[in-house]
């Protein structure tokens, strides 16, 4: 019998409805867009036209792993993020709209400043912030920074993805150690690090716990560890008078805005997200201080 797009559309729909997804009609047009290999309008433009067996297939294959518990994200290999595609799989956090905030505040900030800037994006995965900033100014430099060599390969596809290999680079690196004096010193670090504690990781979904690396999941005891670690070690990659902006959970940034004042950071600001939670922290570096000469008459003693 033939199927057209739409016939197919809703039989993928029906199925993951079937199972509980909230966003089903979403996840069914993003199978049928990546099994088809064609973009959302023309999709939607191709409606009444028939497929093939090879697309039902393939789509109900993607149906199958969706209704399983896997990700829409990793099944089709690429997520929006700022209005951006990235290419992404299991070896990175699926880009969320939380993190979108992360970007925005980033790139207001950076506006402000002039001259060529230089941004550190630490805990990358699959690049989308950092990527996302350099793609909005054009007097941004970029280097994107993760411990995991898959999330490297990552970020280097979507860095060619997006034509930034002039602007934008990727390297190894541990959050949880001090950087390299060869790095340099940066206007703006930016960071979404891992931050869920330890304990409460079997709790969450089972399309995150199953699926999403732990390592970039898991902050520890009390989920602080990364701040901690990178409020003070990675401070001397900090030019003076640069930010530090990073994104939190639940109930974190008090906390994590003490981090900073500790550490000696100025200007700290909390920002809240669409749905009231406390998700933005950041901070600056203080100016360095210019040590005043010395008074002309003990100068003049001396001599």
């Amino acid at each position: 019998m033939a199927v057209t797009y739409l016939d197919l559309y809703y039989i993928i729909n029906k199925r993951l409805a079937a199972v509980g997804i909230e966003a089903a009609r979403l996840e069914a047009r993003e199978i049928l867009c990546a099994a088809s290999g064609k973009t959302p309008e023309k999709f939607l433009q191709d409606m009444n036209i028939y497929t093939t067996d090879e697309i039902i297939e393939t789509a109900s294959a993607m149906a199958a792993r969706r209704e399983a518990g896997e990700p829409v994200a990793y099944i089709v290999g690429e997520w929006a993020f700022c209005g951006l595609n990235f290419h992404v799989n299991e070896n990175v956090l699926i880009p969320r709209i939380d993190t979108e905030m992360l970007a925005n505040i980033a790139v207001d900030r950076l506006r402000r400043e002039t001259g060529n800037l230089r941004v550190l994006d630490l805990c990358a995965g699959s690049g989308c912030v950092g990527i996302t900033i350099a793609q909005r100014l054009k007097n941004a430099r970029v280097v994107l920074v993760d411990l995991s060599a898959g999330a490297l390969e990552l970020c280097k596809k979507n860095i060619r993805r997006h034509n930034l290999t002039g602007r934008v680079v990727h390297m190894r690196g541990d959050a949880l150690q001090a950087p390299s004096h060869a790095l340099g010193q940066f206007d703006m670090l930016v960071c979404n690090p891992p931050y869920i504690p330890s304990g409460d990781i079997p709790g969450l979904d089972s399309s995150v716990k199953d699926y999403e690396p732990l390592m970039a999941l898991d902050g520890g005891e009390d989920g602080l560890d990364f701040y901690r670690a990178i409020t003070t070690l990675w401070m001397p990659a900090l030019k003076p008078g640069g930010h530090l902006v990073y994104e939190v959970g639940i109930d974190q940034s008090k906390k994590v805005g003490m981090l900073l004042r500790e550490a000696g950071f100025e200007q700290i600001r909390i920002t809240r997200d669409t749905g009231g939670i406390d998700r933005v922290v950041e901070g600056r570096k203080p100016m360095e201080r210019e040590i005043p000469d010395e008074p002309r008459e003990r100068k003049q003693e001396e001599s």
